[in-house]
């Protein structure tokens, strides 16, 4: 492919990325998609998922363009559906508008699909291109593919720490260990995500909302992992429903009622040795749920039961300028028997927020995309 298309075909890539990403928290389980039409080097027509059940973005753009669909080129950021689900699957549409061309990012993973719908568009005699900026849409749809091909969300682990580690003081004081522009952006990523996770031992001493301030967004299901039922039925988790108890075999029924009655739902998962539901259970229950993108918020025992299983794969760690000496760790129960089987990770990035430092560490044990 000569350079100049291929700055071409980039750029207009990189447009149907950024519209993809304006789905980000209203589209799951579905990807997040973007579409560009371009005609004679100028866009016609564009469009992104907006809502879970709502058009696609190829669809959305060729409604924007009309007739000007015939003979563009549709940039798409995931390859166009070819199958029924809430809506009409979307290479037919391309082909009835007269689109000549279409570039994908990427194919998409789901079996339903995975290049049938490249082929649709290939045996009606348009031109097609896989593989232009793939590695930005794999990232971009990081849940969807985590879900698809693992059965799992994209596991993310954010805590807040003073510089010597600790989450926490000895008694288990943590508010507020970052600053208010670090607690801004924490609520950003709980906006951004389908689910947040905590123990009920952080409900127990906490007693936190979980849900989005100090920006503008939706809030998430909110999940309690608490296998004994220990949650207090005024908890503020409670308030407003969208409230997921998970529990293990052998809760007293009663209590069970009592804390639906409160208005939260509890969900029964078998007991592993340790009595508490296998994570992986908990995972491929969120998963068909819908949720691709999952936050976890809780404390040591929370966060190290996640990162021992290999399920993280990012970690959103907030950095106050602190020490707060003997206290609690993000890991404390993460047990390493040697320097060269630590728990390793890559810097992925470094901000400054007004003091503080925002590191996003990517695990090397998570899976590749």
């Amino acid at each position: 492919m000569p350079n100049s298309r291929r700055r071409l075909d980039e750029h207009f890539m990189r447009m149907a990325l950024s519209l993809a990403e304006r789905g980000t928290g209203f589209v799951s389980p579905n990807p997040k998609v973007g579409c560009v039409l371009v005609k004679e080097g100028s866009v016609v027509g564009w469009g992104y998922h907006k809502s879970f059940g709502g058009p696609h973005a190829e669809v959305m753009a060729l409604d924007m363009a009309g007739k000007n669909a015939s003979g563009s080129t549709a940039y798409v950021s995931l390859e166009p559906c070819s199958h029924w689900g809430k809506t009409p699957p979307c290479a037919p549409r391309l082909v009835e508008a007269g689109v000549t061309e279409v570039v994908a990012a990427v194919i998409d993973p789901n079996p339903a699909v995975s290049g049938s719908g490249m082929k649709i568009l290939e045996t009606s005699g348009l031109r097609t291109a896989v593989g232009v900026l793939e590695e930005e849409a794999k990232w971009a749809n990081r849940g969807f593919f985590r879900m698809t091909e693992l059965r799992r969300p994209w596991v993310v682990l954010k805590c807040a720490v003073s510089l010597d580690g600790m989450v926490a003081l000895k008694n288990g004081e943590s508010r507020w260990v970052t600053n208010l522009r670090s607690r801004s952006v924490a609520h950003l990523l709980r906006s951004e995500s389908d689910a947040v996770v905590v123990g009920v031992n952080t409900v127990i001493s906490d007693d936190p909302e979980l849900s989005v301030r100090h920006v503008e967004g939706r809030n998430p299901l909110k999940v309690v992992l608490d296998s004994n039922l220990r949650t207090p039925i005024r908890a503020k988790v409670l308030d407003g429903g969208s409230c997921v108890i998970i529990a293990a075999e052998g809760c007293d029924s009663a209590r069970i009622r009592a804390l639906e009655d409160a208005g939260g739902e509890v969900v029964i998962l078998p007991r592993d040795e340790r009595g508490h539901p296998n994570l992986s259970d908990v995972l491929n229950f969120l998963s068909d749920r819908g949720v691709c993108y999952l936050l976890i918020e809780g404390g040591p025992s929370i966060a190290s039961s996640f990162a021992r299983e290999g399920f993280v794969d990012l970690f959103e760690i907030f950095v106050a300028p602190k020490f707060l000496g003997v206290g609690l760790p993000v890991l404390g129960y993460l047990e390493t028997v040697a320097i060269e089987r630590a728990f390793e990770g890559e810097i992925k990035e470094v901000k400054n927020l007004d003091g503080d430092l925002w590191l996003e560490v990517r695990p090397k044990c998570s899976p590749a995309l």
